[in-house]
């Protein structure tokens, strides 16, 4: 029988019964997760700075996050088995890849959360890159909620160049804000950078 998910259910139903332990061993805090819509498709819009990033949204949450992920990743040892297990969808980075959009937009239809990094690629330590036009193209054409996501602390744990992560030394934030409207914004380029923003802007809350 073909699995009616994009990625092995089996795996996911593992890993969300181990999400409590691997929160701990992270020391992973989350503010604002209940902003995370329990049912029908969003996109969740994260900054990148460390590839322990994919991972830790997944962990703190409440349901299965499809990510958007760089084709070279796939040809990676372990790391392309397991985030093909994962169901992440892959891209050209050199080309607007359309068929990746009109995946996308299919499994946002179909009630799944799509995972993204405005950015495209990982940024300096406590930077911000600026976002890819495409990330707008993809948000005026899927019309779903999307939610903005602060990540702090992936980069001192999995820095650039590292091959294993530094444990039970860091701490990794993770602040969730409100679903963003788009109404009046003109331009895709637009719609990223309000993205982008948003994010941003999440860096000034505080955890409780």
């Amino acid at each position: 029988m073909e699995n009616k998910y994009p990625y092995s259910e089996l795996g996911y139903k593992i890993f969300f019964k181990i999400k409590p332990f691997l929160k701990k061993i992270l020391r992973i805090k989350v503010v604002g997760v209940e902003n995370i819509p329990l049912e029908g498709g969003c996109i969740i819009a994260a900054n990148h700075r460390s590839h322990f990033d994919p991972p830790v949204i997944n962990i703190v949450s409440p349901r299965p996050v499809i990510f958007l992920a760089k084709k070279e990743l796939f040809e990676v040892p372990v790391l392309g088995w397991f985030i093909k297990k994962a169901g992440a969808i892959p891209v050209r980075r050199d080309s607007r890849d359309t068929a990746v959009i009109k995946k996308s937009i299919s499994l946002l239809k179909e009630g799944f959360v799509i995972g993204i990094f405005p950015e495209g690629s990982r940024a300096r330590p406590g930077e911000f890159r600026k976002p890819q036009p495409g990330v707008g193209y993809l948000i005026e054409k899927a019309k779903v909620p999307v939610i903005p996501v602060l990540i702090e602390g992936t980069d001192k744990v999995l820095p650039v160049n590292s091959k294993f992560p530094k444990l039970f030394k860091y701490n990794i934030d993770v602040i969730v804000g409100k679903p963003i409207k788009f109404e009046g914004i003109s331009s895709y380029e637009h719609i990223a950078e309000k993205v982008m923003h948003e994010i941003r802007k999440l860096k000034g809350e505080r955890h409780g």
